[in-house]
């Protein structure tokens, strides 16, 4: 794999460019692989993270832009990104990732794909249709495989297992995928690592160079749900969970910048990046925050250890009833969410340049105003 990879960086070694951000957003001192004139294809280009990421790609100077968005989506959010920047040539594709029809709009030209749809069903095999399938489709689509520099898949914390790392270890790019998919019984997080393989397998067979971005828990205006790691409302009754835990926080913008540098420096080819920002707070902190500027909802504080033996009987009920009751809490699902472990972003700073530009004291500020604001309309 390190062979495969130099070569392929070294492919691009004579196209490293410049380009002039617009002011109020500075690049890193890093070389790189697109020029603003350079085609760049952004799946899932309307929701959350992805319109964030439109904005990031034409804030960095990128002229020639194509927008993938599903046909029922909500574009409010992409469309008020698009009119900040007139002089630019944003190309909206409108098509649903499992038509290679649709996919060959897309991809048309496209010199950097930063693939972010994903689909979010609850079983195995409509997660599998919505994120390894739809990708298939789209790497097939791409007719001049060596037109592109960067295929950017944006996958998930959810792929790594921690099940075998003790409490307070780092979880890092280095540390193993999760094989128990069963057991763990997330198909998400099971779709998402079957897409990874997926693009190493394409992209090694068309040459197309890959880099794997994996973002924590990614928050901010916008999104309206709080994520599970600090707790589940599942029994009709909010269960505050791993109270000490470091939660992977990143607030939106953050991420959305860590794939744009993904998808544009050089010499990275083959890597995968977690994305955490770096004054990540306590289960615990964040909750109380809410609590006293959200919502202060009544709650159970469960000891990890103690919802860990839960999850240990509902497996053994689960196999005791033959699989009429599904495993949904078990161990090693547990363990991915509220163990407790520490997180690196310093592959990111050092080999992208990325630093976290909206520190968490202001995103969750600007968080807990726009979730204070959807409760109260």
């Amino acid at each position: 794999m390190a062979a495969f990879c130099s070569e392929r960086a070294s492919r691009h070694d004579a196209g490293v460019v410049s380009l002039v951000p617009v002011p109020g957003r500075s690049l890193p001192n890093r070389a790189l692989i697109a020029s603003p004139d350079d085609r760049v294809l952004i799946t899932g280009s309307a929701g959350f993270i992805g319109a964030r990421v439109v904005k990031t790609v034409l804030d960095y100077g990128f002229k020639n832009v194509t927008c993938m968005v599903r046909p029922a989506s909500n574009r409010s959010r992409l469309e008020s990104v698009i009119r900040q920047h007139p002089e630019a040539n944003v190309r909206i594709v409108e098509g649903n990732l499992l038509s290679p029809a649709a996919c060959r709009a897309a991809t048309q030209d496209a010199t950097v794909v930063l693939h972010l749809a994903a689909g979010t069903g609850k079983t195995f095999a409509g997660c599998v249709l919505s994120s390894v399938v739809t990708t298939k489709n789209l790497l097939e689509a791409i007719q001049e495989p060596q037109k592109v520099k960067r295929f950017v898949n944006v996958s998930s914390f959810s792929v790594y297992s921690n099940f075998d790392l003790s409490r307070n270890a780092m979880l890092d790019e280095t540390c193993a995928l999760e094989t128990k998919h069963v057991d763990r019984n997330e198909p998400y997080a099971y779709a998402k690592l079957k897409q990874d393989e997926l693009v190493q397998e394409y992209s090694s067979r068309l040459n197309i160079p890959y880099v794997i971005v994996r973002p924590g828990a990614v928050y901010g205006p916008g999104k309206a749900d709080v994520t599970g790691r600090v707790g589940i409302d599942t029994f009709g009754f909010f269960l505050h969970l791993g109270g000490r835990n470091r939660i992977p926080f990143t607030y939106v913008d953050n991420c959305a910048d860590a794939i744009v540098l993904a998808g544009i420096v050089k010499g990275v080819d083959g890597l995968a990046f977690n994305v955490v920002d770096d004054d990540l707070p306590t289960s615990k902190n964040f909750f109380a925050a809410y609590r006293s500027r959200v919502w202060a909802r009544r709650y159970v504080a469960v000891p990890y250890r103690a919802f860990y033996v839960l999850c240990w009987l509902w497996e053994r009920y689960a196999q005791r009833s033959n699989g009429q009751i599904p495993a949904v809490f078990n161990r090693r699902r547990c363990s991915a969410y509220w163990k407790g472990n520490r997180y690196s972003n310093q592959r990111l700073k050092d080999l992208l340049g990325w630093t976290p530009a909206v520190p968490f004291r202001e995103g969750s500020q600007l968080y807990f105003e726009y979730l204070k604001g959807i409760r109260t309309c």
